[in-house]
């Protein structure tokens, strides 16, 4: 295995058997692919080329998909035996490169010339977070998390094993702020909590989001909002006692977090809602719908997907692993309307579906298990009134 290994093209068509949407399929082989996480962009070169982590000839790697001929090409030659961040690569938004963690470090590598170089080793005593990229693209965010393994036996990426435990044990953790041209670190905030979900604003350098990480009912606040320049953080989204929210994900302007959760409150039994808010806690816009979703994407709030679960109650199992659409009309959020089966088994981390609009908004990516093996896809979005009514009402908005 090789760095610049080509393979041929992969690419499969087909039309969803529910809808009628087109589907390409980007990969096509006996081992797990699957896309960055979804609150991070993998694409590049002119949106003409799309990142992904695959397991090839018994090893994990990152992968460079040319979106106009198919072909993959390999970019990292890794060992099958490291602990490597893959599925978390985030892209420089102001050049060709890339970073992510491997063993100990984070590592950047050149998307044109593959070579890499290490940018940071980790302390003793800590595991890394998740790592973004300021929207400059002069540092990288990433997250320290106080190691727990002599304590906890945990297996967060296949079935959450120690979800619970960690949270409980209130770890330390510390999130960094990187300066990419020099090297330079230091810490910009730290807790006696279990921190993740670091993300930086795509518009905006000096903004992030964390999230206080654990079972959402259970955390004191789950999403938080955090200036680089000041050092001030703040909680977002903060709704009634028993309302959580979650899975949060910038917009595609920068300034707006989008996000979706459920309550428990005895007169909301349906209890689902989604939602967006921006930074400053403003011009929040908030619906109750009954279905159920582990994530939502959008680049606004005019149209979002989520990787649906729907709930029994209204229609039965024949649509819960389908990927829905909602469309906001005159105030209101109509929908879902279904987009396509995914088929996806959510069993480990790699496979879950992590639904994510492309830069234009005409596509949307998603990874899938449906062959028996982990594989990348994207559906073409059509008129949004042309796609299946799941439930014939209009969302209720909140606020």
């Amino acid at each position: 295995m090789t760095k610049g290994k080509k393979w041929p093209s992969e690419l499969k068509r087909f039309h969803d058997p529910l809808t009628g949407a087109v589907i390409t399929q980007l990969t096509d082989y006996f081992g797990h692919s699957y896309h960055l996480y979804f609150t991070n962009n993998a694409w590049y070169d002119g949106n003409t080329k799309l990142l992904i982590g695959s397991d090839r000839e018994n090893r994990t790697n990152l992968y460079s998909i040319d979106l106009l001929s198919g072909e993959l090409t390999q970019l990292t030659d890794l060992k099958r035996d490291q602990k490597k961040g893959i599925q978390g690569t985030f892209i420089n938004p102001q050049k060709l490169e890339a970073y992510f963690t491997l063993d100990k470090n984070i590592i950047a590598i050149n998307l044109a010339s593959y070579q890499e170089k290490t940018l940071f080793e980790l302390p003793e005593g800590y595991h890394f977070s998740n790592l973004s990229c300021t929207a400059d693209g002069k540092h990288l965010c990433f997250g320290l998390t106080e190691d727990l393994s002599y304590s906890i036996k945990s297996n967060l990426s296949g079935g959450y094993i120690g979800f619970e435990e960690t949270e409980a044990a209130r770890p330390h953790c510390q999130i960094c702020l990187l300066k990419i041209e020099t090297g330079d670190v230091r810490i910009i905030h730290e807790e006696q909590r279990w921190i993740g979900h670091i993300n930086a604003s795509p518009t905006q350098p000096n903004l992030i989001t964390f999230c206080h990480e654990g079972p959402w009912e259970k955390v004191d606040h789950r999403i938080w909002v955090l200036d680089i320049d000041t050092g001030q953080k703040w909680k977002v989204a903060e709704g009634d006692p028993n309302q959580y929210a979650g899975h949060e994900y910038w917009h595609a302007d920068g300034l707006r977090i989008g996000y979706h959760g459920f309550t428990d409150s005895l007169d909301r039994k349906d209890g689902k809602f989604l939602g967006s808010i921006k930074f400053n806690n403003t011009e929040c816009e908030q619906y109750h719908f009954p279905y159920q979703n582990m994530h939502i994407h959008s680049k606004d709030s005019e149209l979002i997907v989520g990787d649906g679960q729907q709930t029994t109650a209204y229609h039965g199992s024949f649509y819960q692993d389908c990927l829905f659409l909602w469309k906001k009309h005159n105030d209101k959020m109509e929908g879902p309307r279904v987009l396509c089966k995914h088929r996806g088994s959510f069993h480990i981390q790699q496979v879950h579906v992590h639904p994510c609009f492309s830069p234009d908004g005409t596509k949307i990516l998603f990874t899938s298990d449906m062959s028996g093996y982990g594989n990348v896809y994207l559906v073409e979005v059509p008129a949004f009134d042309t796609l299946p009514v799941l439930q014939n009402h209009k969302l209720c908005k909140i606020n």
